[in-house]
């Protein structure tokens, strides 16, 4: 049986299995801030997703990973529907995420209703890596069903402004 669930403390060594990236003196941030996810399978951890504000405004899902052998079953899926429905509840309604160029993740994202929104190229030599995809996906506001790009039109980061 899957769970989601937010971040506890009792999920620090699980996490940074996975997470390399976060600084330890985050993590209780993390926790208190209700910025993390654990996906359980039968209780036990199996999957995560770490997300912070980009620009101060925009929810950014900035680690997402689900255990080899949970792949391709939903649950990176689910765990992507959690967070965008907390958003939601929120009255947050313009989402991001990215991934590097050469990963297949974006075929993920796109799936989800992701849209590409532009790239980061590293000329730093202790930075150098693929190109970062930036992508995005615009909720649908309280009461509207969410639909895919063709039947909302155009997406409002393809102007010169965002609305938030």
């Amino acid at each position: 049986m899957i769970q989601i669930r937010y971040l506890q403390e009792a999920d620090r060594p699980f996490w940074f299995r996975l997470d390399r990236h976060l600084p330890e003196e985050a993590f209780a941030r993390k926790v208190r801030d209700r910025e993390g996810y654990v996906l359980l399978e039968n209780g036990q951890p199996a999957g995560l997703l770490r997300w912070n504000f980009f620009w101060d405004q925009i929810p950014f899902c900035s680690l997402l990973f689900v255990e080899e052998p949970l792949r391709g079953r939903g649950c990176g899926g689910a765990l992507m529907g959690r967070w965008e429905s907390d958003m939601a509840a929120r009255g947050l309604r313009v989402l991001m995420t990215s991934t590097q160029a050469d990963e297949s993740a974006q075929r993920f994202y796109r799936r989800l209703g992701y849209r590409d929104a532009g790239c980061l190229l590293f000329p730093v030599r202790s930075l150098r890596q693929p190109a970062e995809l930036f992508l995005m996906k615009e909720l649908a506001p309280p009461g509207e069903r969410q639909t895919d790009e063709g039947e909302r039109g155009a997406i409002p980061w393809q102007s010169s402004t965002i609305s938030l």
